[in-house]
């Protein structure tokens, strides 16, 4: 019998098929052993011996088929990644928003959600009285549901410096020791809401900032071209995008101005 882990350079292309068309992603050769990995445990959980039977269960149950993406689109992250970017919005955009509007965030890839929750942190310590929301979106149904839970392992606490922790996170207790919280009133103003940035996106209103870090380099060209061109199209007059430090814009975006490294702007 084919031991699980043993996944064909056939098998392996049929599931770089799989996310490009539910996801844009485009998966490196590189990628093979971490798809391998992270798919082994569903064909365990199935009593599946192939990565084929595998593949071919995806196309009779859509939960697994969402169970697969899911597994596939998780990228590390954590608290306050990329400091720059949180500068920026402390020192440039704060002082220049209109405080007679709400200021709108979108984390448009939020993962588990230390980037919303990071944001969050900042708008509550540095907007004073002003109004603000955010928005946090992404493909995957489990990431989505952790960041909801917003509970987190203390190993995790990375980024986040003391003061914060004491200001917005509640240490665990009892089952929950070696664990912290965010601060419930912090958590009621994100939203979370799945959005598949590889199609026509809902109705969501214009930002004032929208945060697409660290995505667009696991897409081709194109589908960078058009995955920017539906969030520029979300982006109010004056509004900002920021990308990865690693990612530019350069050929793939009209009508944005880069202002610093890895942050456009909608003229």
């Amino acid at each position: 019998m084919t031991h699980p882990t043993d996944l064909s350079d056939r098998e392996f292309a049929s599931f770089q098929r799989l996310i490009r068309e539910a996801a844009g992603i485009s998966l490196a050769p590189s990628k093979k052993a971490l798809v391998a990995g992270r798919l082994a445990k569903r064909l365990k959980h199935h009593g599946i011996a192939s990565f084929s039977d595998y593949h071919r269960l995806l196309d009779a149950q859509q939960g697994e088929r969402q169970m697969a993406v899911d597994l596939l689109t998780t990228n590390e992250t954590y608290f306050f990644r990329e400091p720059k970017h949180f500068d920026f919005l402390r020192q440039q955009l704060l002082p220049r928003h209109p405080r007679e509007r709400a200021l709108r965030v979108w984390s448009a890839a939020c993962s588990t959600g230390e980037e919303p929750y990071s944001v969050a942190m900042l708008l509550a310590d540095h907007a004073g009285d002003s109004a603000w929301e955010i928005l946090a979106s992404d493909i995957s149904t489990r990431v989505l549901d952790k960041a909801r839970q917003a509970i987190y392992a203390l190993g995790s606490v990375r980024g986040l410096a003391p003061e914060q922790m004491r200001r917005h996170c509640l240490k665990g207790t009892g089952s929950q020791e070696g664990c912290f919280a965010i601060d419930p009133a912090l958590c009621r103003r994100v939203s979370f809401q799945q959005i598949n940035l590889n199609t026509t996106l809902p109705e969501v209103g214009e930002f004032d900032l929208i945060l697409l870090r660290n995505v667009l380099i696991y897409f081709e060209p194109q589908t960078k071209r058009e995955v920017v061109a539906r969030l520029q199209a979300k982006l109010r007059r004056g509004g900002h995008l920021f990308v990865g430090h690693s990612e530019s814009l350069n050929g793939l975006a009209d009508g944005l101005v880069q202002v610093v490294p890895a942050v456009y702007r909608k003229p």
